[in-house]
């Protein structure tokens, strides 16, 4: 396991600095101003630490859920964060509240969670298709109270508008406070997820036979889901709703390592945090051109990449039932 977290640290890096030498100006290059190299230093660290969260939670929901197509954002971690970042801008709610709009966005993120947990567990246990279902609605209802809210008391003075609440970017006004506390919370989640992963190989199996290798499959699903969910949900709290590296990006280790979860981890996590930075310094690139002319959020890029792959595993696995 060692030499797969070596391996994967080592493509993080390598994509890391290439990203560094991109800038919004055209320039390729190492930054001559130290200024400009500690601010992309800083922002290809946070966007790494975004995509490692959201691709190794996507590991663990789709082995505990059982289906290759389960995202980080189906149970409505994004949808919930969205909201309550919304609400956090309205002055009516969050008067007397002592609570930063990332702290809003994470309550918002693990209320939903609580919710789809709370009515898709059955006797303590909890059922994957049930969980699915209930995400989805959480989902749509989440999105539906944003967009009434959004029109009764139209949009709150914030860069973008309304997209910057539907679409997820990389914030560069966080705190060192905000930023410590969402890298500890993923940091100890990952560790968390390392320790189960072995166990998550017996988690694909069915219930019978995993009772019959030892592993207490529910208990170990209640573990994996609420330390991937609370990863995701502060991963969102400090990025918005950025989709799909969650889904992309276990699949792609998976064309390297296999579907061992103790490799499979590993090799995801440096990929999603390597596929973010890439992402970020391409919203980058795109700001010097004459028809962008403008920074991308990270979110409308991950989009147009992530959608077509999406529909790609759906029509493949549509095949393969079919035959």
């Amino acid at each position: 396991m060692l030499l797969t977290i070596l391996f994967g640290v080592t493509i993080w890096l390598v994509l890391a600095i290439l990203c560094l030498m991109v800038g919004s100006n055209g320039e390729i290059g190492w930054p001559a101003s130290k200024y400009v190299a500690r601010y992309r230093i800083e922002v290809v660290l946070l966007a790494s630490l975004v995509g490692a969260a959201l691709s190794a939670s996507g590991v663990v929901y789709q082995a505990v859920l059982q289906n290759p197509l389960a995202d980080p954002y189906l149970l409505g971690v994004s949808s919930g964060a969205m909201l309550f970042s919304y609400l956090w801008q309205l002055p009516a709610i969050t008067a007397g509240i002592a609570l930063g709009e990332q702290g809003f966005a994470f309550v918002g993120a693990a209320t939903a969670v609580g919710v789809v947990f709370a009515i898709a567990s059955r006797r303590g246990r909890l059922e994957p298709v049930t969980m699915l279902l209930v995400g989805v609605i959480v989902n749509a209802v989440n999105g539906s109270v944003f967009l009434l809210l959004n029109t009764i008391v139209k949009d709150p003075a914030r860069p973008g508008g309304p997209i910057a609440f539907l679409v997820g970017g990389l914030q560069t006004t966080l705190t060192t406070s905000q930023v410590v506390g969402a890298s500890s919370v993923i940091g100890v989640g990952w560790i968390i997820l390392l320790a189960l992963a072995g166990q998550l190989n017996v988690a694909m199996l069915s219930e019978a036979e995993a009772t019959s290798l030892g592993v207490r499959v529910h208990r170990l699903r209640w573990f994996a889901m609420i330390a991937a969910s609370l990863m995701t949900a502060s991963a969102v709290a400090i990025s918005g709703p950025i989709g799909f590296v969650g889904l992309v990006c276990p699949h792609l280790a998976r064309l390297v390592v296999g579907n061992d979860q103790r490799r499979l981890l590993p090799v995801a996590t440096a990929l999603g945090a390597g596929l973010l930075a890439v992402a970020d310094a391409a919203s980058r690139w795109l700001a010097s051109t004459a028809s962008v002319q403008t920074v991308l959020p990270v979110g409308v890029l991950t989009g147009l990449m992530g959608g077509p792959f999406f529909l790609f595993l759906l029509w493949k696995r549509r095949r393969v039932t079919s035959s």
